[in-house]
Order: structure tokens, then C-alpha cells, then sequence
């Protein structure tokens, strides 16, 4: 029989303990509480595989303690009990999620029989979710390259962490692949079916982020046209990735650790509490720590969502990875049917480089290298400039001594255009047209661009 641990949840505590030594007796592990508080709180402490509650209890009752467990430990199944007087409201907690209700008085026979049904239903179930793992793992975990003891050991993480449904915060610097493991977490959970919704809350203005997560009304504010969903709502019964949690305003941590502990929000402009079955999965580059003791990150949310914490190393740590990165690259990156490799010394700088933006920075590299080459084989003139003086010896993200007055903010989308202007013109020779066919653009288009951002043609240039 697949059911192992069972909660007894009876204010009747006479019956709760008769029930809990018959279970006992047949070798089950059995617990019994007699309120719906103290049930959730041993769901805190340990997991269960099935809840047999009363209906009609003082205060929460089963109902309530139901639509708890189903947030608290969706893995978890329920078991109604009740009087014939309210068999139509046990019927309607089986439409909510419960697997099945008794009758009281029952003989344990009864009971017994239901839970031997039950095992097998969840033994299909789990063979079912050991399937679906597995070809989902394949699929999504293939995706992360993982040839260091150190990456193996974050995905023996993200492999357990994905079968709670706990919240899980991923730490690690900036490029690390949080976004790509997040994906996989929900892709290997139970939550696989519903939809995973991701938010970079550093992307997102202060004053319309509380709108985005929790949605709001017509009216709520200027701009508000129309009722709009949020993405919290948008994520019922799936995964919400928050990139970015540190960026969050104090005032909005409030409203999320409220999601977190109760399942419950109010869109911008209304009073009417909503509920949401959401997992989230947080992600940061920050010291949260540190902002604790600014009073900038609330302590209380920290413990919320640092239940499953991981850290990813940064690619300086792991430099194992290095080589199945670049051919992994290489394959992305390649024009169609055409191989492509690094000469020996470029090959050898990418792998001794620092590499400061991680895993973005190396894609990005190649990414450089394959559109600078002329050739099939890619040497170290290829290279981002950054990474050529680094092995002159520079540090990396030093400018080039070379650079001219004109500097856009560094990692910008204008400052990656000028600087593959300069390099392309410097691979030529200054012939414009030779670089402008060399960065896949016309020779006006590349003109337009050079006096757009105020690079002076050298003389002699055509």
C-alpha cells in the first residue's frame, strides 16, 4: 500500500485516538490533533500522505483545513469524515480536491479498504510523475551544462527542491542561469501542467509593479483603462518566477509575504480579498542579508521565501564548464552546415578569463567571435575587445587605451554597437565598406551609425 503516514484531525479526541492506535495496529504511521491549526503545524514539521479530517470542526473547519493542505502540501490527499446530516457538503469538498469522505460511525474495515484504494491511486500517480519527470528532465535539464562536481551537486538540488511546493530563493551573481534552473524547477515539479509566469521586478517602475503582480481595477489610477489580471492571478495553480526580489519596495513585501502565508491578495483600487494557489520561486544577486539589517528587505519575507535556498557558483568557480560552454555555443552560433572552432590561443583565453558576467558574458562572447570570423577557425582578434587586453594583460572591463572621448554607459546595447564598429573597423583597416559587410549591414547603414555615435573615420578610410 502506497499510503505510509497518516494525520487524524478530530476535535473528538477519543475517537481521534482510537483511530490512530486501529492505523497503529496495521502497521501505518499514524498522528492524531484535535483542531485544524495543530494539523497544519505537523504538516510544517513533517510530511503526510494522506489528512483524514472531520468536517465540522470549531473554528477552521475541514472545508478550510482542505483548501490549506492543497496549498500547504499539494502532494498531500484528504479524507473527509462527517455525519449523514452533511454528506451534500462533503460532496462539495470532494469537488474541491478531497479524495473521498466516511460516513460516521464507520468500522475500520471501511476505512482500511478506502486507504488500500487510495494507495493504489497514488502509486499510479506516482509512476506517472516518475515518467514525466524523467522525459521532462531530459528535456529541460539537457539545457544546463553541468560538467563540474559543483553544478552536478546544484542539480541533485534543483531535482529535489522541484517535487515540494515550497518556495525556493536561487543566489548567485548576475549571468549565473537562474532563469534557466527556475524553468526547470517548475517544468520537474507536480505544477509542470500549470503555467509558469516570470517577472523581473527590477524591470517593472515601483509605481506599477503592485499593479503587474496582484492586477487592478478600472480607475485605480491614472492610466488605468480597463480591469486587468495580474501575474499572480495569471499564475494560479502554476509557478511565479520573481528575478530580482531585492528590487522590490518595502511597501510591496508586505502584500507579497501575505501571498506566501495566506494565499490571499487584493488587486490595486479594491477591498475584495482574492485566493491564489501559487508556488514562487525568487531570485537574487544581492546580499539580503545585508539589506535586512538596512531595513531595506523585510526579515519575515526573507524566511518565507528562503525555505529551499540555492546557491549557483559563478563560472570562475566551476571552470570545469568552460569547454562544454564554448562547444555548446559554438553549436548555437554556427552559420547552418558550417563547423566551427577556436585556434589554440583563443581557445586558451577563453579558458583562463575570469569571465565577470558568467555564463551571459561567455554566450555573448562567442556570439562576438562567430559573427568577427572570417574563416572557420576563430582566432583571439575575434574576441571582444574586453577579453583581448585582459590577455595583454589589462583587467577585464578596463576601456582600450585606444577608446575614444566618447563612452556610452558600459553594457548597454549602444556601447556593445560602438565597440563592434571599432573592431570591425579595426579588422579592416578602416575600409568602411569592408566592415560594414563584415557586421552583416550596408555601407550607409554603418555610416549613419558611425556619425550617430560620433566615431571619426581615420584618414584614408573609404
Amino acid at each position: 500500500m502506497s499510503v505510509e503516514s497518516i494525520l487524524i484531525v478530530d476535535d473528538e479526541e477519543k475517537l481521534a485516538r482510537i483511530l490512530q492506535r486501529s492505523l497503529q495496529g496495521a502497521g501505518l504511521d499514524a498522528e492524531a490533533v484535535t483542531d485544524a491549526p495543530q494539523a497544519l503545524e505537523a504538516l510544517d514539521r513533517r510530511p503526510f500522505d494522506v489528512v483524514l479530517t472531520d468536517l465540522k470542526m470549531p473554528g477552521m473547519d475541514g472545508i478550510e483545513l482542505l483548501e490549506r493542505v492543497r496549498r500547504q502540501s499539494p502532494s498531500t490527499d484528504v479524507v473527509m469524515m462527517t455525519a449523514y446530516a452533511s454528506t451534500e457538503t462533503a460532496i462539495e469538498a470532494m469537488k474541491k480536491g478531497a479524495y473521498d469522505y466516511l460516513i460516521k460511525p464507520f468500522p475500520v474495515d471501511e476505512l482500511m479498504l478506502l486507504l488500500n484504494r487510495l494507495g493504489e491511486t497514488r502509486g499510479l500517480r506516482r509512476e506517472n510523475t516518475m515518467l514525466r519527470e524523467e522525459v521532462s528532465g531530459r528535456v529541460r535539464l539537457d539545457n544546463v551544462i553541468a560538467a563540474s562536481g559543483a553544478m552536478q551537486a546544484v542539480l541533485t538540488q534543483v531535482r529535489k527542491v522541484a517535487r515540494s511546493a515550497a518556495s525556493v530563493l536561487l543566489r548567485g551573481e548576475s549571468g549565473t542561469g537562474k532563469e534557466v534552473l527556475a524553468t526547470a524547477i517548475h517544468h520537474l515539479s507536480p505544477r509542470a501542467s500549470g503555467p509558469l509566469v516570470k517577472v523581473n521586478c527590477g524591470a517593472i517602475p515601483e509605481t506599477l509593479l503592485e499593479a503587474e503582480l496582484f492586477g487592478h481595477v478600472k480607475g485605480a489610477f491614472t492610466g488605468a483603462i480597463e480591469t486587468r489580471e495580474g501575474h499572480f492571478r495569471t499564475a494560479d495553480e502554476g509557478t511565479i518566477f520573481l528575478d530580482e526580489i531585492a528590487e522590490m519596495p518595502p511597501p510591496l513585501q508586505v502584500k507579497l509575504l501575505r501571498v506566501l502565508q495566506e494565499g490571499e491578495y487584493t488587486r490595486v483600487g479594491e477591498s475584495i480579498t482574492r485566493r491564489v494557489d501559487v508556488r514562487v520561486i525568487a531570485a537574487t544577486n544581492q546580499d539580503l542579508e545585508a539589506m535586512m539589517t538596512r531595513g531595506t528587505f523585510r526579515q519575515d519575507l526573507y524566511y518565507r521565501l528562503n525555505v529551499l535556498p540555492i546557491l549557483i557558483p559563478p563560472l570562475r568557480d566551476r571552470p570545469e564548464d568552460i569547454p562544454a560552454l564554448i562547444e555548446h555555443f559554438c553549436s548555437r552560433f554556427a552559420p547552418k552546415g558550417t563547423p566551427i572552432r577556436f585556434a589554440p590561443d583563443a581557445y586558451d583565453l577563453l579558458l583562463r578569463y575570469p569571465w565577470p558576467g558568467n555564463i551571459r558574458e561567455l554566450e555573448n562572447a562567442v556570439e562576438h567571435a562567430t559573427v568577427m570570423s572570417e574563416s572557420d577557425e576563430i582566432g583571439c582578434d575575434d574576441l571582444p575587445l574586453s577579453i583581448r587586453q585582459w590577455g595583454q594583460g589589462a583587467t577585464a572591463g578596463e576601456p582600450s587605451p585606444g577608446a575614444a572621448a566618447y563612452k556610452p554607459p558600459a553594457g548597454t546595447l549602444e556601447s556593445m554597437e560602438v565597440k563592434a564598429i571599432r573592431e570591425a573597423l579595426a579588422k579592416t583597416g578602416g575600409n568602411q565598406t569592408r566592415a560594414a559587410r563584415l557586421l552583416g549591414i550596408t555601407r550607409r547603414t554603418l555610416g549613419y551609425r558611425m556619425k550617430k555615435h560620433a566615431i571619426e573615420p581615420e584618414k584614408g578610410e573609404a
